[in-house]
């Protein structure tokens, strides 16, 4: 029923930006997708070997760009990247209908799966939760899911025993999630919970924790920060699928060393109120893409928030030079 299955989901999982032409800032703005710079960005990406690209997440924009906009820059992705990794497209909506319909526009674009938020305006309960990704997965049965669990965005997080019954569901094959730092027992409960149906995929900066712990389990990581250039993130992959714990812990103090002023006050709380605009003042300052200006209605931030995204930007560009010229691979 479904292309990809949670073993395919393995290594690093790119979600990018959806880069902007100038004046995407304006209410007034159309067509704002940088369609050049999006080939660019992508093609990139996947020469460097990420894994796996997702789209239209939260700084991908999927909540201010227009349903022309995430079809153009989608199928830009998709051409782009020709069949060689998966990718999984935006489709969160307000509801299960509007969801279905994005969904099977992406999928008609050549979309290999969907990467799904819920419904937010008000918040789900578990039972709609599953009622919702069911009804995709009815919808769309040839469309593999990977879910956004991001309490901040969709007000709540999905509890372990609604992990169980989303695992029961084929289409479903991984989970956007916070991991183990952010969540503690409740990302072991979750782990358990799918019991190796669903792949939780960790915070990239958080991978190596939730690895040593769950080494057969905890197999891929999902990272914005690969806008920045994604060498030490493919240098953590290979030494943690090598279980070279020494090597990858040193990769990983750099990654934590580089976003330590992403968020503000070191508060993850606080940096979901702006992060797509933090995150693009970071990817701004990294230069590895021509990210452009944030969308209405997101496209102011405290100064300060901004100058930490930018710090964080800086500081990963030069890991970015550093990994790409050393051999990371033994």
């Amino acid at each position: 029923m479904t292309r990809y299955t949670s073993d395919d989901i393995r290594g690093v999982v790119a979600i990018l930006p959806t880069p902007a032409l100038p004046g995407a800032d304006r209410w007034d703005s159309a067509d704002t997708v940088d369609l050049a710079e999006t080939e660019r960005m992508t093609e990139a990406m996947v020469s460097a070997g990420v894994d796996v690209i997702m789209t239209n997440g939260t700084f991908g924009e999927g909540a201010s760009l227009t349903l022309a906009e995430v079809l153009a820059f989608n199928d830009a992705v998709v051409q782009t990247v020709s069949g060689r990794v998966p990718v999984f497209a935006g489709a969160t909506t307000l509801n299960t209908r509007d969801t279905i319909e994005r969904g099977r526009r992406l999928a008609d674009l050549g979309a290999d799966g969907l990467f799904l938020g819920r419904p937010m305006w008000v918040a789900l309960d578990g039972a709609q939760i599953v009622a919702f990704h069911a009804a995709i997965a009815e919808a769309l049965p040839g469309q593999s899911q990977v879910v956004y669990d991001n309490p901040s965005a969709f007000k709540g997080k999905i509890a372990s025993e609604v992990y169980a019954q989303l695992a029961r569901i084929p289409q479903i094959v991984a989970a956007k999630h916070m991991g183990l730092s952010l969540m503690g027992d409740r990302f072991v409960a979750d782990l358990a919970a799918v019991a190796g149906r669903i792949r939780l995929l960790a915070l990239a900066d958080d991978w190596l924790a939730s690895a040593r712990r769950f080494p057969d389990e905890v197999l891929a990581c999902w990272s914005g920060d690969a806008a920045c250039g994604p060498a030490p993130l493919l240098a953590l992959r290979d030494a943690i699928a090598a279980r070279r714990w020494e090597d990858a812990q040193g990769v990983s103090d750099d990654i934590a060393g580089a976003l330590e002023t992403l968020f503000p006050g070191g508060s993850f709380e606080e940096f979901s109120r702006y992060n797509i605009q933090i995150d693009r003042a970071e990817f701004e300052a990294a230069g590895w893409i021509r990210p452009g200006p944030t969308r209405p209605p997101y496209t102011t931030a405290p100064e300060e928030y901004l100058d930490g995204g930018r710090k964080a930007g800086r500081r990963w560009a030069a890991l970015q030079q550093r990994y790409s010229s050393i051999d990371v691979s033994s």
